[in-house]
């Protein structure tokens, strides 16, 4: 399954394609039925192991971002340098994640996803592994910033892997296990890190990440089969026009609808800017979530400093106070499932499309839940009160910050569809951002302000942002009719529901005419990227399943990196 991806079979063959096999009339390739190499016809055991696969490889770039926090200490005194130039290895891994996937991703559209993945994780074996043998502080931060970029490509990818494999009927499950990698990561890391650099120090520790790393590239290079759809059917075009000497072209080639690289990347770098500054939905509630973010990674630094400087704890049992957060964490991706399955009952109930808003509501407890966690760290953080007590208050943090992602994401992507994987590569950017310059601060502010008003800026920030799924749900529909991608998106959804509902009636009276979807086609085509995920809502099976003779090549709407 992993090495034969241009293999033909005689029925393959044998097949009635659409042309005549001449250079100016090619066989038209697409599947055939029961086709063997059709990447949603894998066995169901084949299809949760590659799963487990790329959501491993997820978990691990997020899990290496973190770990740096475990032994910075003694980065700091071994480099002799500044808390904040050595906070800089994390801030610059971060930076890494947004800029990464803006060109990762356009070329696993381009070449497949199973070459980017492999050259993704040699980068970060190679690059992590080279963090464990430099001489000086430069040489740390720059490596650990190609690690971050160059090894992101499981943020951009995974999605689309998931949404390649699984029908959306069945696709809840997987999103959300996929999902968990990057919220599980971050806050595993510090543990892992902290007891790694207490045994055998910072360079041990980076070592044991690059092994690691390392187990995942051989896993990918022998278990992860190519199952990008457009990418398949090129290399069966290219095998049977060795084979016959006929001239063979996939539908997508065919259509010269196969962007070049310089215009994939053209689009993937300045669509998410317009739509970023241009759409106030995408602004706002990605200056929400970036804030969230920015305050999981403030507390890489501040953990630290409030459990190992200011009560003496050690570095290993100092990562321990993450448990918290972890355990909010795993409460919030169990309810999410329960959320997911009412949702898509209601959605079948609707016969049709839900309007976004109806995604907001179960961020209600979460938005509270934030600044509440946040005040009650703050002013329950010193040596005078139990351990216990500050770190409970991750477990609403961990609750919260799930409650809101999950939601508030998946609210833009139901408002964005077409323009989605702009809209997520906008919101990693402005997150990725925070992430990267919260840490930077955190030494300066808990010095000047003490632990308790340090730990409470947070908070209110939070506050403040507590109205605004809220508001969402409320007036969210009047503003996105005001927006103008959102209302291009949603006239977009509007016909392509109305065109299904009546191809459906007309082959219901025995009309087997296929759907017309030529408009809708020009206007799919111009976001390349995978969108969507936990929103159940996917052309895939429109445009790829076998015997699905329409000549609209769409793209998987899958779920992209919350990282």
């Amino acid at each position: 399954m992993v090495f034969d991806r241009g293999i033909v079979t005689q029925e393959m063959i044998n097949e009635q394609y659409a042309g005549s096999g001449t250079e100016q009339n090619p066989f038209k390739v697409s599947w055939i039925s029961d086709d063997p190499l059709y990447p949603m016809a894998y066995h169901t055991s084949s299809k949760w192991a590659l799963l487990s696969l790329v959501s491993l490889a997820f978990f691990t770039v997020s899990l290496v971002s973190s770990s740096y926090s475990g032994g910075m200490g003694e980065i700091v005194d071994f480099f002799q340098t500044s808390e904040e130039i050595a906070t800089l290895g994390i801030s610059f891994y971060v930076i890494g994640f947004a800029l990464g996937p803006l060109f990762l991703a356009p070329l696993s559209e381009l070449y497949g996803r199973r070459p980017t993945c492999i050259f993704s994780a040699a980068a970060l074996t190679a690059f992590t592994a080279g963090t464990a043998g430099v001489q000086n502080i430069e040489s740390l931060i720059i490596l650990r910033f190609l690690a971050g970029s160059l090894g992101s490509a499981p943020m951009a990818v995974s999605g689309g892997v998931v949404a390649d494999t699984f029908p959306a009927v069945s696709r809840g499950l997987a999103s959300g296990l996929n999902a968990a990698a990057p919220f599980l990561g971050p806050t595993i890391g510090p543990i892992v890190g902290g007891f790694l650099a207490a045994s055998g120090g910072w360079r041990w520790a980076q070592g044991f990440l690059a092994a690691f790393s390392g187990a995942i590239l051989v896993a990918t290079v022998f278990l992860q089969p190519e199952t990008y759809a457009p990418v398949l059917l090129r290399q069966r075009a290219e095998t049977l026009s060795r084979i016959t000497g006929r001239v063979y072209c996939s539908t997508l080639d065919m259509e010269g609808r196969n962007a070049s690289t310089s215009e994939a990347l053209k689009i993937a770098l300045s669509r998410p800017f317009v739509l970023l500054f241009r759409e106030p939905i995408v602004f706002l509630l990605s200056l929400y979530l970036a804030i969230i973010y920015g305050t999981l990674y403030m507390f890489f630094t501040a953990y630290p400093i409030v459990f190992q400087q200011v009560r003496g704890w050690s570095k290993g049992i100092g990562g321990l106070s993450f448990l918290g957060i972890l355990v909010g964490i795993l409460f919030a991706l169990a309810y999410i499932f329960l959320i997911h399955f009412q949702y898509k009952k209601k959605t079948l109930q609707a016969q049709g499309r839900l309007p976004p808003e109806e995604r907001l509501p179960a961020s209600f407890i979460g938005s509270v839940a934030l600044p509440v966690s946040l005040f009650w760290f703050a002013w329950t953080n010193s040596p005078s009160t139990h351990w216990i007590i500050p770190i409970s208050a991750g477990v609403p943090f961990g609750y919260g910050m799930v409650m809101v992602f999950m939601p508030v994401l998946n609210y833009l992507i139901d408002s964005y569809t077409i323009y989605a994987a702009s809209v997520t590569a906008a919101n990693s950017l402005i997150r990725s951002l925070f992430g990267a310059l919260f840490p930077l601060f955190t030494g300066y502010m808990y010095r000047g302000l003490g632990i308790h008003w340090a730990s409470s800026v947070p908070a209110f920030l939070a506050l403040a942002c507590v109205p605004m799924p809220f508001l969402f749900h409320k007036y969210g529909a009047r503003i996105r009719r005001r927006c103008h991608y959102a209302a291009e998106a949603d006239a977009f959804m509007s016909r392509l529901l109305k065109s299904t509902k009546t191809d459906t009636r007309q082959k219901s009276k025995g009309n087997q005419e296929t759907i017309d979807l030529e408009t809708v086609d020009s206007v799919v085509n111009e976001e390349r990227l995978d969108i969507g995920g936990m929103a159940d809502i996917t052309l895939h099976e429109i445009a790829h399943t076998p015997n699905n003779r329409t000549s609209w090549d769409s793209r998987a709407i899958s779920n992209h990196s919350l990282v």
